[in-house]
């Protein structure tokens, strides 16, 4: 493995699943599992002796779906998907600091529109993204003396390995087992809306990442933004942020077919009345 030429900046992307793709372009790839403490720590120090203890940019880009109602939730599971899609980005954000503060770096947190949407059979995702939301916004003030900065994306559908991912299956008790179909349609949603090719959406957070710093009010517009929006229906949920949430709730109540599963569950309710 090389190190950085002078300039270049150095990236740290974490998600082992692309490493190959990284390593034929490349670049030097470190093995990491985002969840495990040892495996942050080795990656840390490996990342020193590549940089000299600098780091630009830190994406933090591991994710985990989940997709199950409320009512059906396991917390083991629930757990997992936390663990994963926000502490290992306090962990990362935690051990890679100094290295940060040294670059006077840039740390990418990758959210969802899930994060200010009601994302139906979503809700624990939908947590788990909002709370990144919430620790990126403080984190932003509280690294701002040091020089780092914090960018969220507010992603929209992407392409994504999602629907290659074990899916979760309706309990037989479940309040929802009458609108199975939908429930199943609602679990590979963000691979089949409007969905952004990955490249395309890859493309445009490094090119925005990488533009100049100017004042807060204009970033969105000239420079580099703190909140970057894209992805399928990232345009309309940024939109639909500024005028009101009813409108979200309208657009979601329609896209998530909640009228049939509303008189799906009706109907249900009166057949057990009858019998």
């Amino acid at each position: 493995m090389e190190g950085p030429k002078p300039g270049q900046k150095t990236v740290l992307i974490t998600g082992p699943e692309v490493m190959a793709d990284l390593a034929a372009l490349g670049m030097s790839t470190l093995a990491l599992d985002v969840t495990d403490t040892e495996s942050i720590k080795q990656c840390h120090e490996e990342v020193a002796k590549l940089t000299g203890g600098k780091l630009d940019i830190l994406v933090n880009n591991a994710g985990r779906t989940h997709t199950h109602p409320a009512t059906d939730i396991l917390l083991s599971d629930v757990r997992q998907t936390f663990e994963t899609n926000v502490f290992s980005i306090m962990a990362m954000v935690q051990a890679f600091v100094d290295q940060l503060i040294a670059a006077k770096g840039l740390i990418i947190n990758i959210s969802s529109l899930s994060s200010v949407t009601p994302y139906v059979f979503g809700s624990v995702y939908c947590a788990s993204k909002a709370a990144v939301v919430a620790y990126s916004r403080t984190l932003r003030m509280e690294l701002a003396p040091f020089g780092v900065r914090v960018m969220v994306s507010m992603t929209g559908t992407v392409k994504s390995n999602t629907a290659a991912q074990p899916l979760r299956a309706l309990p037989e008790n479940s309040l929802y087992i009458r609108a199975k179909e939908i429930f199943d349609w609602r679990v590979v949603f963000s691979q089949n809306a409007s969905t952004f090719p990955t490249e395309k959406f890859a493309r445009k957070l490094v090119n925005d990442s990488l533009r100049p710093e100017v004042p807060t009010i204009l970033r969105r517009w000239f420079g580099r933004p703190d909140w970057f929006w894209s992805g399928g229906l990232a345009n309309f949920v940024w939109f639909g942020t500024c005028i009101g949430e009813w409108l979200i709730d309208a657009f979601c109540w329609r896209t998530f077919r909640m009228g049939e599963v509303t008189k799906l569950l009706t109907e249900d309710q009166s057949q057990k009345k009858l019998k």
